[in-house]
């Protein structure tokens, strides 16, 4: 078996947010938060959010355009979570993903790595993620 075809492209992505990483995980992983941050550009939008968060539990995110022409879900299961320190996942695709929360007392800086899809293009994918995540953050700081 070619150990190098199934070897995934791992992209990383990072952002400080000026807040405590209890509040930090807090607004990252109840569904009531995240279906008001988890949008990579304003014209779309998470209509529903469910999380069991524990190893082991599953997670969704419906993702929607606003004019409703596109849609899908985001799921997955957790793989690890610590509480206020790191969450590590598995897509339904079988991509990894791999979150750390580190607390820096009046911020939290959060780098999170996760295996790239082969449909578009590795750039388009960071710059979607991190568009995600710096929203994030401008929600955390406002909260």
């Amino acid at each position: 078996m070619d150990m190098e075809k199934d070897k995934k492209t791992k992209i990383t992505i990072e952002a400080t947010v000026e807040a405590p990483a209890k509040t930090v995980w807090k607004l990252w992983t109840t569904p009531e938060d995240i279906i008001k941050w988890n949008s990579a550009s304003d014209d779309w939008h998470t209509t529903r959010a469910e999380n069991n968060l524990r190893k082991g539990g599953k997670f969704v995110s419906r993702m929607e355009a606003k004019d409703g022409s596109m849609g899908f879900d985001l799921s997955g299961v957790y793989d690890v979570v610590i509480p206020n320190t790191r969450i590590a996942y598995t897509l339904e695709d079988d991509r990894k993903v791999d979150i750390h929360f580190e607390d820096n007392g009046e911020e939290t800086h959060i780098t999170q790595t996760f295996e790239a899809e082969s449909e578009n293009p590795v750039d388009m994918q960071r710059d979607g993620w991190q568009a995600i995540l710096n929203n994030f953050k401008k929600y955390a700081q406002e909260h």
